[in-house]
């Protein structure tokens, strides 16, 4: 059955991104022609101009590879020691996009020093719509987690299912809330707020300074619970805020439609009941839980192609 769904997700993307291929660019980035100015008042009107014609909807996307020191979901530590590779695409067309996103452990982590070959662990479909509302974005989406084993022979975690709800506003730190909604097996809401500003230095370089704080609801304990000091599990639910991220990066403009981005990320607990947790899923192998790490500093380099 598992099998059977990630055919059928990757079916229903491939046959979407070959619908929208023929056709053109985003809702967003269109911009409604300017209206004609009225002629002065003379003794004789000057004949009509003929009328201008609407620019063709045109296809954007982005082609991107990502190279890390390491890959930090929402505050969960998925790698350690290892450099990671992740490549992405994404096509859009008036506003619905479609992404493809992947991640490869070069070095999957053993707390045992076990040596294992690189291995693909994710790959990530993402299904989004974007409409603007004078300042006002809103982008209603799906994304769909395909997780592979951390390791060759280890077991593969089930696959995961969200729906999320995305509201920015077009104006300084770009601020934007996302809340997102697992419909799966992990029974949890995610609710994210972050900022973003971009800074111009020079026609190459720019500096772009984001942050993000997050509060994460749980539906179900044997998922999502609430840990002790000790990082020991206990019968309750989480329900609290959960990890802050600050990143600072360089994007680079080698040509018109080519970048390079340097970037450093810090990600760390934003409580207790966050600290205890991420201890517990951290990948440091040591006698007891609350001796692994919960805030991480990482850093890699985005080489990105748009059209």
């Amino acid at each position: 059955m598992k099998n059977y769904m990630k055919k059928t997700i990757t079916a229903f993307f491939l046959l979407l991104l070959i619908a929208v291929l023929p056709v053109t660019t985003r809702a967003e980035d269109q911009k409604p022609a300017a209206p004609a100015q009225k002629p002065a008042v003379t003794q004789a009107a000057p004949a009509a101009a003929p009328e201008q014609k609407p620019e063709e909807d045109k296809v954007t996307g982005e082609i991107a590879l990502s190279v890390q020191s390491a890959y930090i979901w929402r505050g969960y530590e998925q790698t350690r020691d290892s450099v990671v590779v992740q490549p992405a695409a994404t096509v859009s067309y008036k506003g619905f996009s479609v992404n493809f996103w992947g991640n490869l452990d070069t070095k999957p982590y053993s707390s045992t020093d076990a040596k294992y070959a690189a291995k693909h662990t994710e790959t990530d479909y993402t299904i989004s719509y974007s409409k603007k509302f004078g300042i006002v974005q809103i982008t209603p989406g799906y994304i769909y987690y395909a997780l592979g084993a951390p390791y060759t022979g280890a077991t593969a975690p089930l696959d995961s299912q969200e729906l999320f709800l995305s509201v920015g506003l077009d104006t300084i730190l770009s601020p934007t809330v996302t809340v997102y909604k697992e419909i799966d097996h992990y029974h949890q809401w995610y609710f994210l707020l972050g900022f973003s500003q971009t800074f111009e230095l020079n026609k190459v370089f720019s500096l772009k300074l984001a942050a993000s704080a997050s509060y994460l609801l749980s539906s179900d304990e044997t998922t999502y619970a609430k840990y002790n000091s000790d990082s020991v599990a206990k019968t309750d639910k989480y329900n609290n805020f959960h990890d802050g991220t600050v990143t600072v990066s360089l994007p680079i403009a080698v040509y018109k439609t080519l970048s390079v981005t340097p970037t450093v990320s810090y990600v760390f607990p934003l409580c207790n009941d966050a600290r205890y947790e991420m201890r517990a899923y951290g990948k440091r192998g040591v006698t007891s839980p609350s001796d692994r790490d919960s805030a991480y500093l990482y850093g890699g380099i985005t080489l990105s192609y748009t059209f």
